[in-house]
């Protein structure tokens, strides 16, 4: 049993398209389970749907729908020059539904209503893909993930139901795979207890696979990307990156932690829980070793690993009545954090002030202002960064902060982090709250 797990950057075209469809074709091993996601960039737009569409924009939203179902189609007429009828059908349905949601009155919140819209992604992808694979005669079965992917009702970052997930993947997905040997299915997505949609995270679909692999007992799961393997930093953002050929679970957890995109946080461990490799491989070359991902520490060290987090604010609560942030404040700032599932990255406390760098997200920021605002002074300063090194060497770093002012460091043995402002940026003023 092996599961592949394709990401979006491998679906993105049709010419990519066909390098899934070769790796797929020359993969004899059977049984295996295929896992995608949306299609490039259609995550993106799709969020942009559920904005303009909340806000009641709604021929801004259906625009960008066209916009996205255009796109879809222009590679189905690439794949299938001669059409397709009956998938060109499947995807206008996929879009009806979500034309219908923008057109009828709202009853979802914000959250619900991104899973419902955003999930449709994956959906289009995987129906693609499939008719992809009955063209070139690769048996498979298709199956809706939100079928089998049981989870509780928390929208845009749902827990899974392990018990309900394994009899549903028993007594449906198994049955499947001794049939035709392959099933297709959609990472990121699944089913709440009223039937709903919800999704699992932001780069949920390696979860998925690790879900899959767990609970099928797979030799390995192995996700595609269009990296030759992990690097020690994002090469978008630092040059001269380093692949790493093997590393451990943990070394991966602490990355996925801190925000390293390469893998979504929770993808390890039902891996570790069963000692199943993860491996990440080069789409756009097959050959490429790549990375293995496993229980044993490497006998080589490991090189500076760096992620680099933008888009972060830095905020800072301080009592009025200068009371000193002891147990009974920390409780029930983190009470609040918790209610509004804000995870926060970097945290840093005084007598009577407590600090933090989180994920900039101005809605959540608001909710958690007008939450806390009646016990604390608040300011926050937007424009921030967080840079985190694993496995730091003597001023190794300076040269990649040139440009920046340090706010905040906190070093430990093997971490260095760093809240940091690009100069440019130093004029942004800290924002009081009144």
């Amino acid at each position: 049993m092996k599961i592949f797990k394709f990401g979006g950057a491998s679906l993105q075209n049709y010419s990519r398209i066909q390098l899934v469809m070769d790796i797929l074709q020359t993969t004899p091993h059977r049984p295996l389970v295929v896992v995608v996601s949306a299609m490039g960039k259609t995550t993106n737009a799709l969020e942009k749907v559920v904005e303009y569409g909340y806000h009641q924009q709604v021929d801004l939203a259906l625009q960008m729908l066209d916009d996205i179902v255009a796109r879809h189609v222009e590679i189905v007429h690439e794949i299938f020059p001669d059409g397709n009828v009956h998938l060109m059908q499947q995807i206008q349905a996929q879009a009806d539904l979500i034309r219908n949601m923008l057109t009828d009155s709202c009853t979802y919140s914000y959250d619900a209503w991104y899973d419902q819209v955003v999930s449709t992604g994956e959906i289009l992808s995987s129906l693609i893909i499939s008719a992809c694979m009955q063209q070139l005669h690769m048996p498979h079965s298709w199956i809706d993930a939100r079928t089998i992917i049981h989870t509780d009702a928390r929208y845009r970052e749902a827990e899974l139901n392990w018990t309900q997930t394994r009899q549903a993947i028993t007594e449906k997905l198994i049955p499947m795979l001794q049939q035709t040997g392959c099933v297709l299915t959609q990472g990121f997505i699944g089913r709440a207890p009223d039937g709903s949609t919800t999704t699992l995270g932001r780069e949920g679909s390696d979860y998925t696979a690790a879900i899959l692999g767990n609970i099928l007992n797979a030799e390995s799961v192995t996700i595609w990307k269009d990296v030759p393997g992990l690097q020690n930093a994002d090469p978008k953002l630092i040059p001269n990156t380093r692949t790493i050929p093997e590393i451990s679970y943990r070394e991966v957890i602490e990355m996925a932690y801190y925000g390293a995109q390469v893998i979504h946080p929770r993808t390890i461990q039902p891996l570790q829980q069963k000692n199943i490799p993860l491996l990440v491989k080069c789409f756009l070359d097959k050959q490429l070793p790549g990375t293995r991902i496993h229980q044993q520490i490497p006998d080589e060290p490991l090189p500076p690993i760096i992620v680099w987090k933008k888009n972060q604010v830095w905020v800072e609560f301080t009592t009025r009545d200068f009371s000193f942030v002891t147990e009974h404040r920390i409780s029930k700032l983190y009470d609040v954090f918790h209610q509004l599932h804000i995870k926060i990255n970097l945290m840093q406390n005084g007598a009577i002030s407590f600090s933090c760098c989180m994920d900039h997200q101005p809605e959540k920021l608001n909710r958690l202002i007008h939450d806390l605002q009646h016990d604390f002074d608040i300011q926050y300063r937007e424009g921030m960064e967080l840079l985190t090194i694993r496995h730091p060497q003597n001023g190794w770093h300076q040269e990649m902060i040139r440009d920046y002012l340090v706010w905040v460091e906190q070093r430990s043995p093997n971490t260095l982090q760093m809240v940091i402002q690009h100069a440019s940026q130093a004029s942004i003023p800290v924002l009081p709250v009144h």
